[in-house]
């Protein structure tokens, strides 16, 4: 059975470029660094879960292409005022943020963009 969610993995081409993003572009904090590995992880804001980067290697289970992973979602309270930082600071916001209207109420998402292309959506927390 599932008891929580231990890390999500992003496949990167490079692994000195994807660290400067998710450190610099996105203020993650970096748990851990693993030069020898080219491995990367970093703690995401509220939760006990990390989001690991490592490079793609053959003959490895759970084998992804970088750029093709899709469905993540970080919350922010401010889409918009954070997306302006994230470009700010040099990163890709591929689709500005914009309201939609949602059975729960009008919902605002931005979508950013990692040196890779992996695409994560950016929205306000639902209480």
């Amino acid at each position: 059975m599932i008891e929580g969610l231990e890390a999500v993995a992003v496949h990167v081409r490079e692994i000195g470029r994807a660290r400067s993003f998710y450190r610099d572009i996105l203020g993650l904090r970096e748990g851990s660094f693993l030069p020898e590995a080219s491995r990367a992880a970093f703690r995401i804001p509220g939760t006990t879960s990390l989001r690991t980067m490592p490079i793609p290697e053959e003959g490895k289970g759970g084998r992804r292409e970088p750029g093709t992973v899709s469905g993540l979602v970080f919350s922010n309270g401010d889409p918009v005022a954070a997306c302006a930082e994230i470009r700010r600071r040099g990163g890709t916001v591929v689709d500005a943020p914009r309201t939609y209207p949602t059975p729960m109420g009008p919902a605002t998402l931005g979508v950013l963009a990692d040196p890779d292309g992996n695409p994560f959506v950016l929205r306000p927390i639902r209480s």
